[in-house]
């Protein structure tokens, strides 16, 4: 469908001729590896080991991985260029986008921003080029919002750390070749990079999701791991660290939702202009074309707060406050939009052979990932009236 037909307020006229040049790219990337297969791999519950290394690298070989950091073979594009291939990758399911995200705002920005040149060398270069995959573990099965309360332990055995502890719900952990690793030590929190491959690594997958399978979640548990004393990343300490990560995560997903949403707006509309019911198509009617307005309107704003967020950061860098207001807004919309879209077709809304349920089931964890939508939303109140108010 012309784009015309959804930006009615001429988006597209925002952006640069390059950054339009970049989403091209990215749009037809997931057209080409990713819509052919993705409603199966979603209806299987499974994105096989073998595909996910294709596709990282398929995405390496595009410069999707760690596109927005410098050097180490990364890309070094605006937050911009960012935000528009997380919009087109969540477009195609939100599932792929979060391999991209973990892989380069997560687990390559910790490296990048925290780890030593040593380390720096060893990983970032083939992790760029998609030749490994990373994952991030901070989140453990009793403290999610709270990671303060963490119960992974890191202690020094001579010159060796020994690492102690579950995370879970962790993207690309199964397949990973690499985890930054966030544990208590007798020295606060601290970051470790934690070779999947080494003794006591397991990392297990979570089966049974309702959401996001089309994604490769599991466990990266630590039995007595022992690492070498340069495993640590020198650069940060305390909760600072993993925080801050998680706040380059955030960022991508105001844009990834937007693309989630556009999906399930541009779908309502096709088939609303195809569907008759008393003899005209359904668009004709006041209350489909008010669901398709409002639809609009959300997805319209949604979108011209993400490219706000995203000239602020390449500008003067963004506050946390400033991610969760984006986080906030956007996946609440999203998620309306596609619940919304699904009453559109009706009975159909509910197939696969339709993406709004799948869209919609993703969200709901989007919606939870990275700062639950209670969390984000004390964080605007603290940023609001300046009282914190999380006990």
């Amino acid at each position: 469908m012309p784009a015309a037909t959804h930006d009615l307020l001429d988006l597209d006229s925002l952006l640069t001729e390059d950054e339009r040049a970049v989403r091209a790219s990215v749009r037809q990337a997931c057209a080409d590896l990713v819509l052919p297969h993705v409603a199966g791999w979603y209806e299987n519950g499974d994105l096989p080991a073998a595909q996910v290394r294709e596709l990282v690298g398929e995405f390496g070989r595009l410069g999707l991985l760690g596109m927005h950091l410098e050097g180490y073979g990364c890309a070094g594009m605006g937050a911009v260029d960012y935000g528009l291939a997380c919009t087109e990758l969540e477009a195609a399911d939100s599932g792929i986008r979060s391999m991209v995200s973990v892989q380069g705002s997560l687990a390559m920005h910790a490296l990048h921003t925290f780890g030593s040149e040593e380390q720096r060398q060893e990983w970032l270069p083939a992790m760029a080029a998609g030749e490994r995959i990373g994952c991030f573990g901070l989140t453990e099965p009793d403290h999610g919002s709270d990671p303060a309360s963490m119960t992974t332990r890191a202690r020094q055995d001579g010159s060796d750390w020994i690492l102690d502890g579950t995370k879970t719900w962790i993207t690309n952990a199964p397949v990973a070749d690499v985890a930054v690793v966030w544990a208590r030590t007798d020295d606060g929190v601290r970051g470790f990079v934690v070779p999947t491959g080494t003794a006591g690594v397991q990392t297990p997958t979570i089966s049974h999701k309702l959401s996001l399978r089309a994604s490769v979640t599991g466990q990266v548990v630590l039995e007595q791991v022992r690492l070498p004393g340069d495993a640590v990343l020198p650069g940060v300490r305390g909760l600072k660290g993993p925080l801050s990560c998680l706040s380059e995560a955030r960022y991508g997903i105001v844009w990834g939702a937007m693309g989630a949403a556009r999906t399930a707006l541009l779908t309502a509309l096709e088939y609303a202009g195809t569907r008759e019911q008393f003899g005209r198509p359904i668009s004709g009617f006041q209350l489909t074309q008010a669901k398709l307005a409002r639809m609009h309107q959300a997805w319209a704003t949604g979108t011209l707060l993400a490219l706000h967020l995203g000239r602020r950061k390449d500008e003067h860098g963004l506050r946390p406050e400033q991610v969760s207001v984006g986080k906030l807004n956007n996946v609440t919309a999203a998620l309306e939009i596609c619940r919304t879209a699904r009453t559109v077709l009706g009975a159909n809304g509910i197939s696969g052979d339709y993406p709004l349920m799948r869209h919609a089931n993703n969200l709901e964890s989007v919606l939870t990932y990275e700062g639950t939508e209670e969390m984000h939303t004390l964080v605007v109140g603290q940023a609001l009236t300046g009282e914190p108010a999380y006990r």
